[in-house]
């Protein structure tokens, strides 16, 4: 049984999540929770909250033990892209794009289903 939480119009660019998600595949819950705790970036402390709303998901949902998770996907996709506006030199206009994200993260328990 595979279970997942997203994180829809996060402030962060998905270039920069997708560095610190890039951390976490594969692995079980416990360590990429202690991965995220120890990665000081605002990134990680977005992906903590996905994370644990996944796991949240398992346990109370699917009746799923924690210590069986591991991380089966996770990805980040392109939100909107708010358009910003930046005096520039000569009297020009800049552009400057914010963008956000879709962080998704789907968690499944190792144990066979009988």
């Amino acid at each position: 049984m595979e279970t997942y939480a997203k994180l829809k119009g996060a402030m962060i660019a998905p270039r920069k999540a997708r560095m610190t998600l890039d951390l976490i595949r594969g692995k079980d819950v416990k360590t990429a929770t202690y991965i995220l705790e120890n990665t000081n970036t605002k990134a990680s402390r977005l992906i903590k909250k996905v994370l644990a709303s996944a796991i949240a998901n398992a346990t109370n949902n699917f009746n799923m033990k924690e210590e069986d998770l591991y991380i089966s996907e996770c990805y980040v996709d392109p939100g909107q892209v708010l358009k910003r506006m930046k005096i520039a030199s000569r009297a020009g206009v800049d552009r400057r794009d914010k963008r956000t994200s879709h962080i998704t993260i789907k968690v499944k328990s190792d144990k066979k289903e009988a």
